[in-house]
C-alpha cells in the first residue's frame, strides 16, 4: 500500500515550490550571462574610481634588487596632481624610511605639500632618492637624504639624530622600508633569508621607533606600512607575510603603550601597488598579472595610497584614532 504523503504545517510545500522557482529563474539568468561573457571573450574591465585613470596593464619586467624606480618601464604615478594641500602638517618634520621610491616617495611628496619638511631614509638607490628630494623641494619644503640599512640599530639612531639636528624636531615617523622575495615552499627559505626579511621588516621598524620616541611630543604620529598579506597570508610570501602580520601586532601594542602620551600609532595595509618592490621580486610574466586578482582588477598606484598616510599623520584628521590597521586593498572584505 502506498504510504500517504506527509503534510507539513505553515504552507511549507508552497514555500519550497516558490524557492525552487526563484532558483530556476536565477539559473536561467546565470546561464544567459555566462554565454554572453563567453561570446565577448573577455572579463570585466578594471575599476577606475579616482579623479584620474590609472594604468590597468603592467609591463612584464623583472628588476634587480633592491629595485630602482628609475628603471621601471612604466613609471609609477605618485605626484597626485588633483590633491590640494591645506597645511595639515605645517611646520612639522617627518622621517620616512624607504622614502626614495614607491609608497614612501608618494608619502614624502604629500607631506611636503601639507607643509612638512621630510627626511628620507633609503638603502642605496641614490638616483631615486635624488628624484624624491627634487619633488619634495618643488613643493617648497626641505628634504634630507640619509642612506643606510635599517637592520642596524646604530644607523637608525643616527638617522633620527641627524633629522632632529637638521630640522630641530620630529613629529611623524613613517616605517616603510621592506624586503620581499617570493618562494615556492617553506623549504626554499633558508634561515639566512628568513633573518634578512625579519630584520629588515620588523627589527627596522622597532629600531626606528625606539630611536624616534624621545623626540616625539603629544600629537605626534608613528605610521607603519603593513600589507594585505599580513591580514590574509600568502602561500608564496611566507616570510614576508609573517613580518607584515608582526607589524600589525607591533602597531597595536605600541599604540597601547603610547596612548597616555598622546602619541598615535597606526598602520596602513596596502594591497597590490605598482612600486619597484614587486618587479624586484616576481618573474616578469607574474609582474604583468600583478594586481589583476583584486576586486578592482588592477594594481593601485602609489598616489592612491599616500593620502591615507596624511590622514593618519595629521592630528586635525585622526586625533581620535590609534591602533588601527587600515586596509587599502582594492578588494572588498580584506579583514
Amino acid at each position: 500500500m502506498t504510504k500517504p504523503r506527509q503534510e507539513h504545517g505553515g504552507g511549507t510545500s508552497a514555500a519550497a515550490d516558490k524557492q525552487r522557482k526563484i532558483q530556476h529563474e536565477q539559473d536561467a539568468l546565470d546561464h544567459a550571462q555566462a554565454k554572453e561573457g563567453a561570446a565577448k571573450g573577455k572579463s570585466k574591465p578594471p575599476v577606475q574610481a579616482g579623479t584620474r585613470e590609472h594604468p590597468a596593464e603592467l609591463p612584464a619586467q623583472h628588476l634587480q634588487k633592491p629595485g630602482d624606480e628609475s628603471a621601471l618601464q612604466l613609471k609609477p604615478q605618485f605626484l597626485a596632481p588633483d590633491y590640494e594641500g591645506s597645511h595639515k602638517l605645517r611646520d612639522c618634520v617627518a622621517l620616512v624610511t624607504g622614502g626614495d621610491s614607491g609608497i614612501g616617495r608618494a608619502v614624502a611628496v604629500l607631506y611636503a605639500r601639507e607643509g612638512a619638511d621630510v627626511a628620507i631614509v633609503y638603502l642605496s638607490e641614490d638616483r631615486d632618492a635624488q628624484d624624491t628630494k627634487r619633488c619634495v623641494e618643488a613643493e617648497g619644503q626641505r628634504c634630507l637624504l640619509i642612506a643606510g640599512d635599517v637592520k642596524d640599530a646604530a644607523f637608525c639612531q643616527m638617522a633620527v639624530d641627524k633629522t632632529v639636528q637638521e630640522f630641530g624636531r620630529l613629529d611623524v615617523l613613517v616605517n616603510n622600508a621592506a624586503f620581499q622575495e617570493h618562494s615556492r615552499s617553506i623549504h626554499d627559505i633558508t634561515e639566512e633569508r628568513f633573518d634578512e626579511t625579519l630584520r629588515t621588516n620588523v627589527y627596522g621598524y622597532f629600531h626606528m621607533a625606539k630611536a624616534a620616541l624621545p623626540h616625539l611630543k603629544r600629537g605626534a604620529a608613528i605610521i607603519n606600512t603593513g600589507s594585505v598579506v599580513g591580514l590574509e597570508g600568502r602561500r608564496n610570501l611566507l616570510d614576508y607575510a609573517t613580518t607584515k602580520g608582526a607589524i600589525h601586532a607591533f602597531t597595536k601594542s605600541l599604540a597601547h603603550e603610547l596612548l597616555d602620551q598622546g602619541i598615535r600609532v597606526n598602520a596602513v595595509a596596502p594591497g597590490p601597488v605598482w612600486t619597484p618592490l614587486n618587479p624586484a621580486d616576481a618573474p616578469a610574466d607574474k609582474v604583468a598579472e600583478f594586481g589583476k586578482h583584486s576586486d578592482m582588477g588592477r594594481a593601485a598606484q602609489p598616489e592612491e595610497i599616500s593620502p591615507a598616510y596624511v590622514f593618519l599623520a595629521a592630528p586635525v584628521c585622526s586625533g581620535y584614532i590609534s591602533g588601527i590597521v587600515l586596509p587599502i586593498t582594492g578588494s572588498i572584505g580584506a579583514i
